[in-house]
């Protein structure tokens, strides 16, 4: 009979093996399609074409970070392919892109698709392949909805928490005021314009004088201001995309009327809009916002601007600096990038969901000081904290305190 002395030390070594046969199970690699151990894929869908090309450059500018993250080695270890398609800001167009690059790209993940009626077009189909389609660039309500669409998450703040803000401070500053509304009609605008409504409460019947709509096809607004002009309110609000936003600020200046306007975050680029409506019409325009201007001098010593300002120059030199889709597509790769570093080496679908949903007090290098990402399985909204600002000479200045505005998720 062997010894207990012999039989205590098998045993040891049994146990011994069980725990690195179990640890080397617990260390191995997971993956879905679209990962390996040397490549991600990302599939991504921008307007580089049509109504809201302007938008382009955020995709532009995440493609770029995204080399400069393989050219640092990656994310542990592996590269970022990145795939980029042109929806031209044409729903039917952008579930032709979306189920190319889920079907034959065959993509782990849809990141940053641009854009309300698109991301709206392709949602279900997205929760039905169960693909994320994560931190969508476009701010609607709906993307913060874990509940019924859990593969599906927004990354800015949403458009009702901004339009809220709006409302609060014109019931504050300007509780007798005579408003009109300019609104794009679509998914885009409605969100707006019924959240802005909303949050007046029962001022809103007395406050808004006119709700005037346009449709995204049309390639002008200025008959639209003509007719709100004749109404004579004292306020404007412009809940429109960048390129309409040029044009109904351009088009009051000509007209030499002086309401109070008020912009969408989305619409308040110095060098796509301001710039474009003219700095003298541009004067006093009220937003809100949650990003560092990449060209305001403010930041020159920021070292989260500093890193920003390094990679411009590196990886897109030339790059229009009042432009700041710049600052949004670094800031939304950043963070994608975050939660690739968090997934590990378990790079499943489900595994990078949650990880979305895990955030806590994130700082990417182009939010304003104090206003951070966290997320949770029942709050997939990143971003809810905002500041007005005043467009004054050629920049925006930021006045108030941070503005916390937490939406919950719908029931």
């Amino acid at each position: 009979m062997p010894s207990i002395r012999a039989h205590a030390l098998a045993l040891s070594v049994a146990a011994s093996l069980s725990l690195v046969a179990s640890g080397h199970a617990l260390a191995q690699k997971k993956y879905d399609t679209g990962a390996t151990d040397t490549e991600i894929k990302i599939g991504n869908i921008m307007p580089y074409s049509g109504p809201a090309s302007s938008y382009g450059l955020i995709g532009k500018t995440e493609a770029a970070y995204f080399k400069m993250i393989n050219d640092n080695g990656g994310v542990n270890g592996r590269k970022i392919n990145f795939i980029t398609y042109d929806d031209a800001y044409s729903p039917p167009k952008a579930v032709e892109q979306v189920r190319k690059l889920v079907e034959s790209d065959e993509v782990l993940l849809v990141f940053n698709s641009l854009g309300t009626p698109s991301n709206t077009a392709f949602q279900k189909y997205m929760n039905a392949k169960k693909v994320p389609q994560l931190f969508v660039a476009t701010g609607a309500s709906k993307w913060n909805d874990p509940k019924n669409f859990r593969w599906t998450m927004g990354w800015q703040p949403s458009y009702a928490v901004e339009a809220q803000i709006y409302a609060k401070y014109l019931l504050k500053e300007k509780p007798d005021a005579k408003i009109a509304v300019v609104y794009q009609n679509d998914d885009f605008g409605k969100d707006y314009q019924k959240a802005f409504r909303e949050a007046l409460g029962t001022k809103a019947a007395s406050m808004i004088v006119i709700e005037e709509s346009y449709e995204i096809s049309t390639p002008s607004i200025d008959s639209h201001i003509v007719k709100v002009k004749s109404l004579n309110p004292d306020v404007v609000m412009h809940f429109v995309t960048p390129k309409f936003a040029a044009q109904g600020i351009k088009k009051i200046g000509e007209l030499n009327w002086k309401p109070l306007q008020l912009v969408t975050n989305v619409s308040v680029s110095v060098g796509a809009v301001m710039q474009p409506a003219g700095f003298d019409n541009a004067q006093g325009v009220l937003s809100a916002d949650y990003r560092k201007d990449g060209a305001d001098p403010q930041w020159k010593d920021d070292a989260g601007m500093k890193r920003w300002s390094a990679f411009v120059d590196k990886y897109m030199p030339g790059a229009d600096r009042t432009d700041n889709s710049l600052v949004f597509g670094y800031g939304a790769a950043q963070t994608m990038v975050k939660v690739l570093e968090m997934a590990g080496d378990n790079l499943t679908r489900e595994n990078v969901m949650q990880q979305a949903a895990s955030l806590k007090d994130f700082a990417p290098d182009t939010l304003l000081p104090g206003i951070t990402i966290s997320t949770s399985a029942t709050d997939y909204a990143p971003i809810s904290q905002l500041r007005m600002m005043r467009f004054k000479g050629d920049k925006w200045e930021l006045f108030g305190d941070i503005i916390n505005a937490d939406v919950k998720a719908p029931d």
